[in-house]
């Protein structure tokens, strides 16, 4: 998998991503952020989106505004 780098302009991934950065994926039926996926590829629209816990591409296109970077709670021992 190559490490491309893709420049988002606005929404909540402003500057650069790399293919196969951690990402949480905003929830489109409750707006909960959900973690647990990676940046597959990038696309004319949006990115698709791998889920990390059984390798799936997710069939739809995801928007630079239902992304954000992989927030942990660095507070918590467990995280």
């Amino acid at each position: 998998m190559a490490n491309t780098m893709v420049q988002v302009t606005e929404g909540a991934l402003a500057g650069e991503l790399a293919i196969g950065t951690k990402v949480d994926v905003r929830s489109r039926f409750v707006g909960a952020w959900t973690r647990g996926f990676v940046i597959e590829e990038a696309v004319a629209g949006g990115y698709r989106i791998r889920r990390n816990s059984d390798g799936s591409v997710l069939p739809d296109v995801f928007s630079a505004e239902e992304i954000r970077p992989e927030k942990r709670k660095q507070a918590m021992w467990w995280y």
